[in-house]
C-alpha cells in the first residue's frame, strides 16, 4: 500500500481550475482499483491519497497521468507501507499472512 502526499505548488485559485480534471483523474483510478481512498489536507494545502498497487514505479506512472502534475501545480511524496492491524472490516486490506 501507498500513501501519496500532494502538495500545491500554485495558488488555489489555479488549483480550482484544474480540480474537475484532477477528480475525473481520480475516478479513473478508482475504477482501475489503484486508489482506495483520498481527500484534501486541513488547511487546504494539498492532498492525501491512499493506493494499492503492485509497486512504486505503478504508483510514480499513474501520478504522471494527474492533471495536477502535469500542470506543475502539485508535488508528490509516495510512503509505502504494509498495514499490519485494521480497524473492524477493514481487515481485507491486511497482506493474507496477516489475516
Amino acid at each position: 500500500m501507498f500513501i501519496i502526499t500532494l502538495t500545491y505548488l500554485k495558488p488555489n485559485e489555479e488549483i480550482d481550475g484544474l480540480l474537475a480534471a484532477h477528480r475525473a483523474f481520480l475516478r479513473e483510478q478508482y475504477a482501475n482499483g489503484m486508489f482506495v481512498l483520498s481527500g484534501r489536507m486541513v488547511p487546504r494545502t494539498g492532498g492525501i491519497i491512499i493506493a494499492d498497487a503492485d509497486s512504486r514505479a505503478d504508483v510514480e506512472a499513474v501520478i504522471e497521468l494527474d492533471p495536477f502534475k502535469q500542470a506543475g501545480a502539485a508535488s508528490y511524496a509516495i510512503t509505502e507501507f504494509v498495514p499490519t492491524m485494521a480497524a473492524d472490516g477493514l481487515e481485507a486490506w491486511l497482506p493474507d499472512h496477516q489475516a
